[in-house]
């Protein structure tokens, strides 16, 4: 069994037991053809309908799907992750960061946050020069912005703390 949610609004419980599927408890006969990797053509109901798999993210279970030429996000979870949503351990394999520092030394150029910042994971926090070379430093996770212990100019050493987050 699995919990689908389309677009991030729509919900479907969807059952498959051999060769039978059901959405919502209702049966479903169509009739499905593979194209190619990533695309099908269903007859249901007596519509015809294109079906593509435009991206997959398997570890996320997340999928962008074209039907007709309109792109829907799905998102799915099956017995495992709701077993895990209900012991409350959905969130075990998030990334908790209190704390950032310094990889190399060097010297800081720019800092692009702010104490009380927002800031998703991969975003841009600062430029570290180090041996002449410029290095971009990005968020390790999704994280609120506490302190910002650097400035533009100041000189850092290996595993200095420069940024602490909520």
């Amino acid at each position: 069994m699995y919990k689908v949610k389309v677009n991030g609004q729509y919900d479907f419980n969807i059952d498959k037991a051999g060769d039978a599927l059901s959405i919502n408890g209702q049966p479903v006969n169509a009739d499905m053809k593979q194209l190619n990797k990533s695309a099908w053509h269903i007859i249901n109901d007596l519509k015809s309908y294109n079906a593509e798999v435009v991206s997959f993210n398997p570890a996320e279970k997340t999928a962008e799907i074209k039907v007709n030429n309109t792109v829907y996000t799905v998102t799915a979870k099956d017995q495992f992750d709701l077993l895990l949503d209900k012991l409350g351990m959905s969130n075990a394999g998030t990334t908790k960061v209190s704390e950032l520092k310094a990889p190399m030394p060097g010297m800081v150029l720019k800092v692009f946050v702010a104490e009380g910042a927002e800031v998703k994971k991969g975003d841009n926090l600062f430029v570290l020069e180090a041996m002449k070379m410029e290095n971009i430093i990005k968020s390790p996770a999704d994280v609120s912005v506490k302190t910002v212990k650097i400035k533009p100019g100041d000189k850092v050493e290996k595993n200095q703390v420069l940024l602490q987050f909520n």
